[in-house]
């Protein structure tokens, strides 16, 4: 069997780190002379402006939670944003913000205990989570604008493994998580690509009292086939568990019981 990446196993911190930097100044870089009020497709009823306000607050937010070290829910989520007061301007704010987080990110000790809303109780979660938003909301703004996307297969398949391992503690954002049940299907996402993602196997099972990662040891499925599996290259799977794709489309290859699946996107809308 594949490995599965499973929690535990991120990629190294200044890794994130640095693709931090490339994903903000390129998302500042698609967003800038765009027309603010046109739509993005990906997000209902944002503009281009709303998701850029988005991209900018919840980077100095994050950044905000790293430097008081946070070890407790916050009450409030309040921040000193500098918002320009024209929202033509939005795209050079969010850029102008990269120093800044860099420097949070670069004297912040990783493995230093803090709250999080998902399963790594420890600061590098905050950087790891703050570079999937990035990303994938930097594909959201260049699909909106008619460019041709791209993402790195090995950052790809770590956002699929950030993904499924915080989903389970999602429920407070993304409630229909809550209510996600079975009776022991499992479902399995596998890598196709031909770079460094190749192999790469997740399988979640759900369960009558919720659903989890299972580890590539588990072995109480050892034996028995996945009610469903799913093929697809790093990038077109993360963008299908973001809802940005479809398992219909042809770059997917799905065999087993589509119906568990369709349970499955029912309830994980992030």
């Amino acid at each position: 069997m594949a490995t599965t990446s499973g929690a535990g196993h991120p990629l190294p911190y200044d890794t994130y780190r640095e693709a931090i930097e490339r994903e903000t100044r390129r998302f500042a870089e698609t967003v800038s002379g765009a027309d603010p009020t046109g739509a993005v497709p990906a997000c209902p009823d944002w503009t281009l402006a709303d998701l850029t306000r988005h991209v900018g607050a919840l980077q100095r937010w994050f950044c905000t939670l790293l430097t008081r070290r946070v070890q407790e829910p916050p009450r409030s989520r309040d921040v000193e944003l500098g918002l320009p007061a024209h929202v033509r301007a939005y795209a050079d704010w969010v850029a102008a913000g990269v120093p800044e987080v860099s420097a949070v990110l670069r004297d912040t000790d990783p493995h230093a205990a803090m709250w999080a809303w998902g399963e790594d109780q420890h600061a590098r979660f905050w950087a790891r989570r703050m570079l999937f938003e990035t990303l994938v909301h930097r594909v959201d703004a260049e699909r909106a604008v008619g460019r041709e996307t791209d993402v790195d297969p090995a950052l790809a398949a770590d956002g699929v493994d950030e993904f499924l391992v915080n989903l389970p503690y999602a429920g407070l954002f993304a409630p229909g998580v809550s209510r996600l049940r079975g009776d022991g299907e499992t479902i399995a996402f596998r890598c196709a690509d031909t770079g460094g993602a190749t192999g790469e196997e997740w399988r979640m099972r759900l369960d009558p009292d919720g659903f989890r990662l299972l580890p590539h040891t588990d072995g109480d499925t050892a034996y028995r086939p996945d009610t469903v599996t799913v093929h697809g290259r790093a990038a077109d799977l993360l963008l299908l568990l973001y809802g940005r794709r479809s398992y219909q489309e042809p770059d997917f290859d799905v065999s087993g019981e589509v119906a568990v699946l369709d349970r499955w996107f029912a309830h994980t809308a992030f």
